[in-house]
C-alpha cells in the first residue's frame, strides 16, 4: 500500500467499552467523518466469532471512505472478514507466520517497544511498526515503560518502515509526534468514549502538521 503512511496519521484503536455510549460502528462512523485515516479493532474480552461479527460491520461501515481497517491479534477474524489487514504484538504469532496467514497484499503492523525489537522487525514481512508507550495509558495495562518522545525518536530512527505512534497519546502531542519521526498516532480514549468522536477526531485534523 504505497500510501500507507497517509493511512498512519490519525488511527483509531477501539475500545468496544469506551465505545458503548454510540456503539462501535456509529463510533467508528463518526471518527471517520472526523478525520480518522485507519481503524484498528481491538477487543481483548471478546471470542473470534464476536470479533468477526464486529470486523464485518465495521468493514460496512467503512466501505467507500478508503479508510482501511485492520483487526489486532486475531488472525482469524481478520481473515474471516476480509479486512485490510492484522496487527500483531511480539508475544503473538511470529510475523513470518502472520504473513504466510494473511496473504502477501494485507497490511501487518508489528508492536515494538524497544531498540532491539525495532531493529529485528523484519522490513521484508510487516508493513509498519507500531511503537510506544510514549505514555502509559488505561486502556493498555500490560505496557511497557513509557518512552517518551525522546524514546520515540530513538525508535523511528532505527527503521525505515513506517511509524505509528501509540500510548496515551492528544491532539496536542501531534507537534511532538510527527518531530520525533513518526508518521502518525494511534489513540484510543482521545476519540472513544469522547462525547463527540466526529468533533475529538476533528481536533486532530485542525491541529495537524505535515512532518
Amino acid at each position: 500500500m504505497t500510501d500507507l503512511r497517509q493511512h498512519l496519521r490519525l488511527y483509531l484503536v477501539t475500545d468496544t467499552a469506551l465505545c458503548r455510549a454510540y456503539g462501535l460502528v456509529e463510533t467508528v462512523r463518526q471518527a471517520v467523518t472526523g478525520g480518522v485515516t485507519l481503524v484498528q479493532l481491538r477487543a481483548k474480552t471478546a471470542s473470534t466469532p464476536q470479533r468477526i461479527e464486529m470486523a464485518t460491520a465495521l468493514k460496512s461501515a467503512l466501505a467507500g471512505t478508503g479508510v482501511p481497517l485492520i483487526v489486532n491479534d486475531d488472525l482469524d477474524a481478520a481473515i474471516a472478514a476480509n479486512a485490510d489487514g492484522a496487527h500483531i504484538g511480539q508475544g503473538d504469532v511470529p510475523p513470518e507466520q502472520a504473513r504466510a496467514r494473511l496473504g502477501p497484499n494485507k497490511i501487518l503492523g508489528l508492536s515494538c517497544e524497544t531498540p532491539q525489537t525495532v531493529q529485528a522487525a523484519p522490513a521484508h514481512i510487516v508493513d509498519y511498526l507500531g511503537l510506544g508507550p510514549v505514555f502509559g495509558t488505561p486502556t493498555k495495562t500490560d505496557h511497557e515503560r513509557p518512552i517518551g518522545f525522546a524514546g520515540l525518536a530513538e525508535l523511528t530512527a532505527l527503521t525505515s518502515l513506517p511509524t505509528v505512534a501509540i500510548g496515551g497519546l492528544k491532539a496536542q502531542h501531534q507537534a511532538q509526534v510527527f518531530a520525533a519521526g513518526a508518521d502518525g498516532q494511534a489513540v484510543v480514549s482521545a476519540i472513544c468514549g469522547q462525547p463527540d468522536p466526529q468533533a475529538a477526531a476533528q481536533m486532530f485534523t485542525q491541529t495537524q502538521v505535515h512532518p
